[in-house]
């Protein structure tokens, strides 16, 4: 079992005991969508899957608040702010911009990317050291930036 994996496992427990019900059906939605992945693809989730995983349930998250601000309603906004919040505990510290940038820099240097028919390369050498701690969408305007 992923380390990650065992950390939630262990959030788990430690909500039950604290009686906190919002973490602890965070936590559970999290082992569920594991779990998922595993019988669906046949695999155990290694840290850098558990990562991805929970990078996308936090995009998720950022959708359904967008979603529900616009229809008004704040309530479910809410909801979803703090599910972001317990997430947001398993996933690395997030980069800042100026850290961002230089990792760009960086990939563009080594690919010896020119133009946009190059974005591909950029974004495969990034996504590994970005996920879960940048927005990939925001990371993709950056390189499109500075290769368009």
């Amino acid at each position: 079992m992923s380390e990650l994996k065992q950390q939630i496992t262990e959030a788990m427990k430690d909500a039950m005991r604290a009686k906190d019900k919002v973490r602890l059906g965070t936590v559970r939605l999290i082992l569920a969508e594991l779990k998922r992945v595993e019988v669906d693809e046949r695999v155990d989730v290694d840290d850098a899957r558990v990562l991805a995983i929970l990078d996308k349930m936090n995009k998720q998250r950022r959708d359904s608040i967008a979603q529900y601000e616009t229809a008004g309603r704040d309530d479910l906004a809410a909801i979803e702010r703090e599910e972001m919040e317990v997430i947001a505990t398993f996933l690395p510290a997030a980069l800042s911009e100026a850290e961002i940038n230089a990792l760009i820099d960086t990939a563009i240097a080594d690919t010896g990317a020119a133009g946009m028919q190059d974005m591909g390369k950029v974004m495969g050498v990034l996504k590994p050291q970005l996920q879960g701690r940048a927005d990939m969408a925001a990371v993709s305007k950056l390189i499109k930036a500075r290769l368009g």
